[in-house]
Formats: structure tokens, C-alpha cells, sequence
């Protein structure tokens, strides 16, 4: 069973920045989704589990970094000049069968906690 644990969520003011971490029961391709109220979970970012083939959503494209850490089967989202349009519920999420740079939320099987993200403009 894929287990996901996030941290790093807070509140921040516009401009700054935040990483959130998402330890994995094992090493999977992974994504970061968020889902502000009202709204539906979209993607943020993805990263395979192999050669750290990368793909963002065109919204955070050159702020937010997606990165891993294969020793401690963890992934890492470093959010650079945050908006407040960013302000969401951050979810990461767990591939455990072939990536193709999965984007679509139904192609993630296992998800995380969420941690709340708010940018305060």
C-alpha cells in the first residue's frame, strides 16, 4: 500500500516562497495537483521516478521546481514568487504503474494528506 505524508504548507505573503515535501513509501513517479475552493484539483507538476524527466502546468512554469530525493524516497516542490492565485490545497500523488508524464489526476493512485497553501497579496 503506497503511503504519501506532505509537509511544508503555511501562509506566506505574494512574492515569497514556500517547499512543500511529500515522503513516499517507495519511489514512484509522482505529481503535485491543488484545489482552491470551489475549483476543480488541477495539475501542478510531475517528475519520473527514473530520469527526472520533469513536466509543469503552464501557470507555474519558471516559479515552481519539482525535485526528488531518491535516497529518502521524496519529493519536493519549491514554489518561487508565490501569487495569490496560487493560494490552494497542495495534494502529491503517487504513479506506481508506467509514467508517461502523467498530468490527469485519474492516472495517480495513491494520494497524500493535502497541506494548505495561502499567499496573502
Amino acid at each position: 500500500q503506497v503511503q504519501l505524508v506532505e509537509s511544508g504548507g503555511g501562509l506566506v505573503q505574494a512574492g515569497g516562497s514556500l517547499r512543500l515535501s511529500c515522503a513516499a513509501s517507495g519511489r514512484y513517479a509522482m505529481g503535485w495537483f491543488r484545489q482552491a475552493p470551489g475549483t476543480e484539483r488541477e495539475f501542478v507538476a510531475t517528475i519520473s521516478s527514473t530520469d527526472g524527466t520533469r513536466y509543469y502546468a503552464d501557470s507555474v512554469k519558471g516559479r515552481f521546481t519539482i525535485s526528488r530525493d531518491n535516497a529518502k524516497n521524496t519529493v519536493y516542490l519549491q514554489m518561487n514568487s508565490l501569487k495569490a492565485e496560487d493560494t490552494a490545497v497542495y495534494y502529491c500523488a503517487a504513479r506506481t504503474r508506467r509514467w508517461y508524464g502523467s498530468t490527469r489526476d485519474y492516472e495517480y493512485d495513491a494520494w497524500g494528506q493535502g497541506t494548505q497553501v495561502t499567499v496573502s497579496s
